[in-house]
This record gives C-alpha cells, sequence and structure tokens, in this order.
C-alpha cells in the first residue's frame, strides 16, 4: 500500500469531547509526524493541526473516527506525493520547502 504525506485540521467546539479525541490521536500516533494546538478560549473554539503519513485507509479511518465525535469538525488535505511502502517515490518532484 502506498504512503501519501497530509495535513488534518480539527476544530473542538465540545470539550467534553477531548479526552475521547486524545484517545484516537494515541491509537492512531504511527501516523502523525508532527501536533499543534491552539487554544482560541474566547472564541470558543480549539484547533488542532496535524501533519500525517500513512496510508489513505488509515489516515481516513482515523479523520472518519474524529469527525464522529460532537463537537467535532475534521478536514484533510493530502500532497500527491505518493511513496510505496518500500521507501521508494513515484518519481514526482518533491516541492521545496
Amino acid at each position: 500500500m502506498e504512503k501519501r504525506i497530509g495535513v488534518v485540521a480539527i476544530l473542538i467546539t465540545e470539550p467534553s469531547a477531548v479526552p475521547r479525541l486524545n484517545e484516537l490521536l494515541h491509537e492512531y500516533g504511527e501516523l502523525v509526524l508532527g501536533r499543534q494546538g491552539l487554544p482560541l478560549r474566547d472564541k470558543g473554539v480549539h484547533v488542532i493541526s496535524l501533519i500525517v503519513e500513512g496510508d489513505t485507509d488509515d489516515i481516513g479511518a482515523l479523520t472518519g473516527k474524529v469527525g464522529k465525535l460532537p463537537g467535532v469538525r475534521v478536514k484533510s488535505v493530502l500532497t500527491a506525493y505518493r511513496e510505496e511502502s518500500d521507501g521508494k517515490g513515484d518519481g514526482r518532484e518533491r516541492l521545496p520547502c
């Protein structure tokens, strides 16, 4: 199965969803390359952004479970870059950082 790199944005408006959200992020921790959280308390929303790498099935399973939590919205964007599970890329030019 091929691996993809992407970004997952999570918006939380219901604080009671946070413990289950953290359980899910721990459960899928092998996908997460980076995590940043920003509590916007005055606006009543907390934002978490994740940089992920994994196959589309696993990333979809994570975002699907997160999206079912009450008071949580999630969106993901995956790059066009693909990498086979053996670590070989698809020959596409990598984007400069």
